[in-house]
């Protein structure tokens, strides 16, 4: 059975990771094969929106240490150059919105994996947890980079130290997540955001994604130069001028992603 399973609907890609019998921990195997996932809804143009979950009880446990103790594993050094790292960077460069509709515990890197996505929405029983502390280790996976830009430099502080559980509720106010929905409901209402996400102008949801990625770094002088530059990209495209027409002719838009 694939540790990655792949289907696209309503022009969104639905990616799950399935390893549930060890709470989707990443392997070398799922995380080369996830990347591989990625690759694939950057190049097919049909692809408008990426919808990542995990099977079974759980979002992703994080690594599997398994893999790890293994002598004949890849070793700490090259998990993160060739395993995560690559994930993080596929997820923040693709220039398509990404949800990551979070169903169970997400620990470790399977927890900043879902911090990477542009929208997080949690079922009421998931959790979050900075695990590494616990066994001697840092945070990876970017978390020490979303964490203290989603929740302040103090909680994410105290929460990559303690490695205290965060419930969904909390992280809700945290501002970790976007929206909690009820256990039952979170497929269905994940998916609802996915598909709208699908059906708007894709470019200028890209350039909002690279544009918030700058964000970070930047100041105000060269923010402001590069929403001048990005407004006048999605100015020429075909979605902004089916926008202003559909806006003037009080309907519907019709956006192509184009």
């Amino acid at each position: 059975m694939s540790s990655i399973l792949f289907h696209t609907e309503n022009s969104v890609a639905f990616i799950t990771l399935n390893r549930p019998d060890k709470l989707n921990s990443f392997n070398r195997e799922m995380a080369l094969r996830l990347q591989e996932a990625l690759d694939t809804c950057r190049k097919d143009t049909g692809i408008r929106c990426i919808h990542i979950s995990g099977a079974g009880k759980g979002f992703s446990a994080g690594q599997d240490l398994a893999d790890v103790v293994d002598p004949d594993g890849p070793g700490m050094g090259r998990i993160l150059s060739e395993q995560y790292n690559p994930i993080i960077q596929r997820l923040r460069s693709l220039p398509k919105p990404v949800v990551a509709a979070v169903n169970g515990v997400a620990a470790g890197a399977g927890a900043n994996i879902a911090l990477a996505c542009d929208i997080v929405v949690a079922a009421a029983s998931a959790s979050f947890l900075q695990a590494f502390s616990k066994i001697g280790l840092v945070p990876d996976s970017g978390g020490t980079w979303h964490l203290p830009r989603l929740v302040g430099f103090q909680r994410a502080s105290a929460l990559m130290m303690l490695g205290d559980k965060v419930s969904a509720a909390d992280a809700l106010s945290m501002g970790m997540v976007y929206k909690v929905f009820a256990d039952e409901a979170l497929a269905d209402e994940s998916k609802k955001i996915a598909v709208s996400l699908a059906a708007m102008p894709t470019k200028a949801l890209g350039h909002i994604k690279e544009l918030l990625n700058h964000s970070a770094t930047g100041d105000l002088n060269g923010q402001l130069q590069l929403e001048d530059t990005f407004q006048q990209v999605c100015a020429a495209t075909h979605d902004f001028r089916e926008g202003v027409q559909a806006f003037l002719e009080k309907r519907s838009p019709n956006f192509k992603g184009e």
